[in-house]
């Protein structure tokens, strides 16, 4: 026991030394511009964290479709913001990609229907009216195998509120922390079913490397992780001084939204899985369960390892191969 006290001692002590003697410079990628979603990654930046922990960060926001995975696997991005599900897609396409951290414990893509309509549950959806949704999209997918679409008229979504906001029996996909705000502060009484309701609960807002550069760069993979965790438990804490850094950047969400969005997400990113575990932590059953599920779906054709889809940090639980 002793022995591993001081071996342990030792590792510290050498990733201290590290931090401080050889700040490292990388390239963070999201897939979306400055919004709370991000927030533990700003409030890292803010509060010094990354520099802390020795890496030298560059913030590169995205938009729509932003090819963050394609960005790490080809060396152009250290890190970047990507989803579990597209990690194991990447995979079986034979991209180096790896998930680090998983900020999201619960999936927040729900569909948002009025509340007038007095649904219970998230099948009662696909009973009727109209609904606006990315179909192609796995989690689509998985929708129509798991309830069908027969009873509901199925349009593409194409972004936006207004078409909710005229038609009461109108449904759309939404993130729980963005539309169900933007329709509430127009008057509209929205409530959100969660995708994850339908069993189908990907990680998401992951934090993806290549196997490459953590096989090299070993103690820069660590820092990341190191400063994620006190960037998310800080946000999470307080996010009023992120939220301004942020608002900064994207001047079209208020303050108000801002602080209303961060208190959606926290159930979603903090619950008793992080609580034994800690903040970004994932288990090799949620990966199993996901590649299964996109094999069946038939999203995938090749066959994907769900323990080489993640690297698990010296610090959390390890789990056996499957």
């Amino acid at each position: 026991m002793r022995l591993l006290f001081l071996a342990a001692l030792a590792c510290l002590i050498s990733f201290s030394a590290w931090a401080k003697a050889q700040p490292a410079s990388v390239t963070f990628a999201l897939n979306w511009i400055a919004e709370p979603e991000f927030g533990g990654i700003y409030s890292a930046e803010q509060s010094g964290a990354f520099t802390t922990n020795g890496l030298a960060v560059t913030i590169k926001p995205g938009g729509a479709g932003a090819p963050t995975w394609q960005r790490v696997a080809q060396g152009q991005a250290q890190f970047a913001v990507s989803s579990a599900d597209e990690v194991v897609i990447a995979r079986a396409a034979g991209a180096d990609v790896k998930a680090i951290f998983a900020v999201y414990q619960t999936c927040p893509q729900g569909i948002m229907v009025h509340a007038s309509r007095g649904l219970k549950s998230i099948d009662q959806v696909f009973r009727s009216g109209t609904l606006a949704l990315e179909v192609g999209l796995p989690y689509g997918k998985y929708l129509k195998k798991q309830y069908g679409f027969d009873g509901v008229k199925t349009i593409p979504y194409t972004g936006g509120i207004a078409n909710f906001l005229a038609d009461p029996n109108f449904a759309q996909q939404c993130f729980v922390f963005s539309e169900p705000l933007s329709a509430k502060a127009q008057g509209a009484d929205a409530r959100t079913f969660l995708i994850a309701e339908s069993g189908y609960n990907p990680y998401t807002g992951v934090v993806i490397t290549s196997e490459k550069y953590a096989t090299q760069h070993p103690a820069q993979v660590m820092a990341m992780v190191r400063s994620l965790k006190t960037g998310w438990s800080d946000y999470l804490s307080d996010p009023r001084t992120a939220n301004a850094v942020m608002g900064k950047l994207n001047t079209h969400m208020s303050a108000e939204t801002f602080a209303a969005a961060a208190k959606a997400q926290e159930s979603l990113i903090a619950d008793e899985e992080t609580k034994k575990h800690g903040l970004g932590s994932m288990t090799l059953d949620r990966w199993t369960t996901l590649v299964q599920q996109l094999t069946e779906l038939g999203v995938i054709d090749k066959p994907v390892l769900p323990g080489q889809c993640f690297i698990v940090m010296p610090n959390e639980p390890r789990h056996d191969e499957k």
